[in-house]
């Protein structure tokens, strides 16, 4: 009974049952992870082992300090690892769904980034999707693939951003498909893309394309962002 009434009021599990379950999920699908992870743990311990045994052999206060010091060296560590390792399995999991960009842009551009993880065009018969999103490279618009029905999203989308906002830069990237770029890379190829705006014209910017957004588009059938966002729990 006890039991049930915690989980009847939603109590959210502690931080280290998080890492532990993070652990648990990152290892089923990564294994090179794991290795990385335990020698991130290890590494700093052993040199500063190595260093008391060899450098400070006589100090009694270096071998309580760098043992010390090593162990919350190696923590770091293996929560940095973690924390990348179970990100790109969690991008991995979503590599090639439909829908999947929005749940990313949304949860990798932050900032100056306003995104959404609803597309702002697509077509009903291909399922072919189109995101929106404004930062300082100006718009940058993507598709999930090259087929003709993508093709006519962008170019659409693009001659109506143009029409409207004649000045502002208008940038295309491809995530999957042939040539395109990983969910996991998107984020790096979005910064490689040269600054144009500042955080004033990014705002007005994003009003102008909403203010101009007819009606909210539904949802294609069968694709659901809400339910694809990277989340690590949902893939244990």
């Amino acid at each position: 009974m006890a039991n049930t009434s915690s989980a009847g009021n939603g109590k959210q599990p502690g931080r280290m049952r998080q890492v532990i379950d993070i652990f648990k999920m990152t290892a089923k699908y990564d294994k090179p992870g794991v290795a990385m992870m335990i020698i991130g743990v290890l590494a700093p311990i052993i040199i500063a082992v190595v260093l008391c045994a060899t450098v400070y052999s006589g100090s009694v206060v270096m071998w309580i300090v760098l043992p010390l010091l090593g162990i919350l060296v190696g923590l770091l560590l293996f929560m940095f690892l973690l924390n990348w390792r179970a990100e790109r399995v969690a991008y991995s999991q979503l590599e090639g769904q439909k829908g999947a960009t929005g749940a990313v842009l949304s949860s990798s551009l932050r900032g100056k980034w306003r995104t959404s993880d609803m597309p702002v065009a697509f077509n009903a018969r291909s399922q072919d999707v189109l995101f929106r999103a404004v930062g300082r490279p100006g718009v940058v618009l993507f598709t999930e693939s090259s087929n003709s029905a993508s093709k006519k999203l962008l170019n659409d989308e693009r001659r109506r951003i143009q029409r409207i906002l004649p000045t502002v830069p208008v940038h295309h990237v491809q995530v999957g498909g042939e040539g395109g770029v990983k969910l996991g890379e998107l984020k790096r190829a979005v910064a490689k893309l040269p600054n144009k705006l500042n955080k004033a014209e990014i705002l007005a910017v994003d009003a102008r394309l909403e203010s101009l957004q007819q009606q909210q588009l539904p949802i294609p059938k069968g694709i659901d962002p809400m339910r694809m966002r990277p989340s690590r729990s949902q893939m244990r």
